[in-house]
């Protein structure tokens, strides 16, 4: 909130996303999936970070994942 109250947002540093954006993206992530009650300025940013078209690659490309994966199969 303080970022985006002093930069002017929508994200935490500005007009446009940063590192440390692509940082909490996966902060938003978990926001919105576990339905964190979260003040209006933060549910604004979280809507941004996942409106971004890296974040909805990145949510299809998880969807796409299958759920098997061989190369991580080990025997114990």
């Amino acid at each position: 909130q303080e970022c985006i109250a002093q930069y002017g947002g929508p994200f935490l540093f500005g007009a446009q996303p940063c590192i440390a954006d692509a940082m909490y993206a996966p902060v938003a992530t978990r926001f919105l999936t576990y339905h964190v009650k979260i003040d209006r300025t933060s549910a604004a940013y979280c809507q941004q970070i996942m409106a971004m078209p890296e974040m909805q690659a990145w949510v299809a490309a998880a969807r796409d994942e299958k759920d098997d994966m061989e190369e991580f199969d080990m025997e114990f």
